[in-house]
């Protein structure tokens, strides 16, 4: 009896249970391995000892102080009684056990199984890049030095109207061209507006009165793109992707010294291997997961659309045809990062898939967990097909019907691996 009270303890101790899902009934006193026989009417005869009527406790071995009792060609045939000590025989062997009100607080689910469609998809590589239609480019209103404005560095946020650079002659051989300009600016507006009147009054001719006034209009529009005082100023909201000069460069008038990319729309870059030139055609969305983070973002969810068409084009990576996709930024993705893409084709009808987190790989092999009722599991090896980053094909293993686990996963493992027999409890007999 001290044995008994022993795995009372012990299975009131364990959080998940053993793996034993059969129902269990008041002779199992609850634990399911209870071991208690009435041997009514059988008497046994070993060797010459003749054993009276008893209730004996199996306790696996029989021993009785001062001899062994071998059970030479005894076979014990209790008339309606199955030897399998509580287990249902109909149990898939390594059943795991959880109880619906320990699945409900864990937040297992299931998913029954039913086909549909399923896409045709290969996985490639590929990069973020900012949509040309997103990016400006910052030019130099004159020539000189350049010297940006506090905190402007590669990625740094800008405004419209705000101001990234000046642009000074200051110190260069010829002079501050942003000077001159100015000054004979304003020496060709004195002149026509002295011209003017005089005109008016007939005292200047018309001819020398066209001339003041050209050159007035050449000077005023040689100074209007410099009249900001040579700075360089951002004409869109967005994010600093490159400055194209550094500190104290020189630079002249027209120059590109920054590119600013406003990041609301993007553009997706696959880079699909030359074999796969067959399947360019039926292409027809993506999804990508960026090298900076473990979420899968879906091209349609993000608004996004195929561009280029099925058109096969050369790429800048030899053996590679690039297949592009726009979409909208919602803040995170990064443009020049990496990604993981899944290209996605046509769809297959009466695939059976799973989302991929309730697919385990142990060992090299792949596992789900397929519930069989209320409180009982069952770890099933399954063949893999196609992913497209967010569900996994199931071509061998399941069948249509079945209850398999899709979240919470993780305590069924636990309680897989919590199914130890508590020592002393041995099925050896």
């Amino acid at each position: 009896m001290l044995k008994h009270l022993y795995f009372a303890l012990a299975i009131a101790t364990t959080l998940l249970m053993t793996p034993s899902c059969h129902r269990n009934t008041p002779e199992q006193d609850g634990l399911g391995h209870h071991h208690h026989h009435d041997h009514e009417g059988h008497d046994h005869e070993h060797e010459g000892h003749n054993h009276e009527e008893h209730e004996h406790e199996h306790e696996h071995e029989h021993k009785h102080e001062g001899h062994d009792h071998e059970h030479e060609g005894h076979g014990h045939e209790h008339e309606g009684h199955d030897h399998d000590h509580g287990h249902n025989s109909k149990e898939p062997a390594g059943a795991i056990h959880l109880e619906p009100e320990q699945a409900e607080k864990f937040g297992v689910e299931v998913t029954t199984i039913a086909p549909s469609e399923f896409s045709e998809v290969i996985k490639v590589s590929g990069q973020i890049e900012s949509a040309p239609t997103d990016q400006s480019i910052i030019t130099a209103n004159s020539s000189g030095t350049i010297s940006f404005a506090h905190n402007i560095t590669e990625g740094s946020a800008v405004k419209n109207g705000t101001t990234i650079a000046t642009i000074t002659g200051h110190g260069i051989a010829g002079g501050d061209t942003n000077e001159a300009t100015k000054a004979a600016y304003d020496a060709a507006k004195r002149e026509f507006e002295r011209v003017t009147p005089l005109h008016n009054e007939g005292i200047v001719s018309t001819k020398e009165y066209n001339e003041a006034k050209q050159a007035y209009e050449q000077a005023a529009a040689a100074w209007s793109g410099r009249s900001s005082g040579g700075s360089a100023i951002s004409r869109q909201n967005g994010v600093i992707t490159q400055l194209l000069v550094k500190q104290g460069e020189y630079v002249s008038t027209g120059q590109p010294i920054a590119v600013i990319s406003g990041n609301t729309r993007l553009t997706l870059r696959a880079d699909l291997p030359e074999k796969y030139f067959n399947f360019m055609p039926t292409v027809v969305s993506a999804n990508f997961r960026p090298a900076y983070s473990d979420k899968i973002f879906s091209i349609a969810d993000l608004n996004g659309q195929r561009i280029g068409g099925s058109t096969a084009v050369i790429g800048t990576r030899a053996g590679y045809l690039p297949v592009y996709f726009s979409f909208d930024n919602n803040g995170s993705a990064v443009p020049g990062s990496f990604a993981e893409i899944y290209l996605i084709g046509n769809n297959r009808s009466d695939v059976i898939a799973l989302p991929i987190e309730a697919v385990s790989e142990q060992q090299g092999l792949n596992f789900v967990y397929v519930r069989l009722d209320e409180d009982c599991y069952e770890k099933r090896n399954v063949t893999l097909g196609n992913s497209n980053g967010k569900n996994i094909e199931i071509k061998k293993g399941l069948n249509q019907g079945e209850e398999v686990v899709t979240t919470g996963m993780i305590f069924i493992k636990l309680a897989e691996s919590s199914g130890a027999v508590p020592e002393g409890h041995s099925h050896s007999h």
